[in-house]
């Protein structure tokens, strides 16, 4: 059982610094609003998909994991 708790330590220290990275990814300029990103307007609605930046985020992820947990 003493896994299980260092297990949600690091789970919550986890969300608490990707929810500080995302208060500051918004203020960076061109993150979210690559060429690709679907953004269609019509009157009052608004649909924003951004599959390139989902995508080119998921490769720079990636990368970072498998360079540091390379054995």
């Amino acid at each position: 059982m003493p896994h299980l708790g260092k297990l949600f330590i690091i789970f919550g220290a986890s969300l608490i610094l990707i929810g500080i990275l995302f208060q500051f990814v918004g203020k960076l300029p061109g993150i979210g609003r690559l060429p690709g990103d679907i953004y269609i307007r019509k009157g009052p609605v608004t649909f924003y998909f951004p599959i390139v930046t989902s995508l080119a985020m998921s490769l720079i992820l990636s990368l970072l994991v498998s360079f540091f947990w390379r054995k």
